[in-house]
């Protein structure tokens, strides 16, 4: 875990200078594919899902050493021979990992919040799960693991393999000519990303586009077909913490309410949208059917509101990097007790993105913690040995928050209820 954290010290700040180059050439081009929100949202994933995988919350059913272990049947000798085959075994496995997370119920929960964003841009690639709490990934390498292929390599190669499905999400590389027929390319990902009719569910590949070639999912993308970005039933949310649970809150109402006990249990594994007769026909849900009728979620905000988010993330980030750079130092269980405590932070701020009335109370329950956290141990998590007055910063920003917080629920939310409130001017 404190490996990860080192890796991931040098990983964000190529993502976001990544998303800074793809923010100026779009202003350049004249297109916009950045929305402030949406792009906020993403990024707010990607420090959950930072915080996830740093904390080591998944549950790992068999590790990939383990089967090796006892059941590889010949070990290749040639360095490059080894790392060569086990990039090609991660993609493998990839492919059909991502494959199951689009085809069942269960596990398109694990998968969900990556296709959320109705936007497609670098940031949406950030948007990343942490609601799969246990992984079957090891049972997909087979192939490698009967080939003898150390744990060690696939511990180098793994991330390495993720960072490569990075720079594809962009609308502003447009077909890449013999690339298309070897590698995934931001022509093949948007069909991906896509929920019109011809895309759903193409190009499930993730770095090598042979395997969509080879088992019957893959769709070149059409000029006169515009994809239009998202899921069919979207969270309308900005709130990253909800949207990685949505559907498998839906998936748990669904099988409470049918009369059917072999539809309680088979709804889990069923492909993905099914629900039992009895359930669809009381409780419809709204689904998207004419893919360029709907409108994007974008709720109005004042442009105060967008400045506000933007600093609490920028807070929250900073949080976050000082648990990476001093993960060994804070130690367990308090980097657990951070970890978690910053994820709340990331529910509370998005709340008040999505201009809730809860928002107020949420980040009332925030500054407590803070408080508490500051007073039991004396200060935030050692701050104070490296900057002076470091936890009275802490607590003077949490305050304010819930201060901030509580004014924009007053004044903006709910002026559209009672017009004497006085609202904000809005800003898109």
């Amino acid at each position: 875990m404190e490996r990860y954290a080192e890796v991931l010290n040098y990983a964000i700040p190529f993502f976001l200078l990544l998303l800074l180059i793809e923010g100026l050439a779009a202003w350049l081009m004249g297109r916009k594919v950045i929305r402030s929100m949406d792009t906020l949202s993403s990024l707010s994933s990607g420090l959950t899902n930072a915080i996830k995988d740093v904390l080591g919350l998944t549950f790992v059913i068999v590790s990939y050493g383990w089967m090796v272990d006892r059941i590889a049947i010949i070990h290749i000798e040639a360095d490059w021979m080894v790392y060569l085959l086990a990039f090609i075994g991660i993609d493998f496995a990839g492919y059909w990992n991502h494959r199951l997370a689009h085809k069942v119920n269960y596990f398109w929960n694990h998968h969900i919040i990556h296709h959320s964003s109705e936007e497609f841009n670098l940031a949406c690639a950030l948007r990343q799960s942490i609601s799969n709490f246990f992984t079957i990934f090891a049972f997909l390498m087979i192939p490698t693991a009967l080939l003898g292929i150390p744990a060690e390599v696939i511990a180098v190669l793994a991330p390495l393999h993720l960072f490569a499905q990075y720079w594809y999400h962009t609308r502003l590389i447009g077909k890449m000519g013999f690339l298309e027929k070897i590698i995934v390319t931001p022509s093949h990902h948007r069909v991906h990303h896509a929920i019109n009719d011809i895309y759903l569910d193409k190009n499930l590949s993730q770095v090598f586009i042979i395997w969509d070639k080879l088992f019957g999912t893959f769709q070149e993308e059409l000029e006169d077909v515009p994809p239009v970005y998202g899921v069919k039933r979207p969270s309308r949310s900005w709130n990253p913490v909800v949207i990685n649970f949505y559907h498998l809150w839906q998936l748990i109402k669904d099988a409470w309410h049918t009369s059917s006990l072999t539809a309680k249990l088979k709804i889990w594994f069923m492909p993905t949208g099914w629900r039992p007769d009895d359930v669809r026909e009381r409780y419809p849900l709204p689904s998207i059917q004419d893919v360029f009728a709907y409108k994007k979620y974008n709720p109005k905000s004042s442009k105060w509101l967008h400045i506000w988010s933007w600093i609490q993330f920028l807070f929250t980030f900073a949080l976050m990097m000082y648990l990476f750079n001093n993960f060994a130092a804070i130690g367990f269980p308090n980097v657990l007790i951070y970890g978690l405590f910053l994820i709340f932070c990331i529910f509370s701020y998005c709340t008040l993105m999505d201009r809730s009335h809860h928002a107020w109370w949420v980040a009332l329950i925030k500054a407590v913690l803070a408080s508490f956290l500051i007073f039991y141990q004396g200060d935030w998590f050692l701050l104070d040995t490296v900057i002076n007055g470091g936890s009275l910063i802490v607590a003077i920003y949490f305050v304010l928050d819930f201060v901030i917080s509580a004014g924009f629920v007053r004044y903006e939310f709910l002026a559209a209820r009672f017009p004497r409130f006085t609202p904000l001017p809005y800003h898109k």
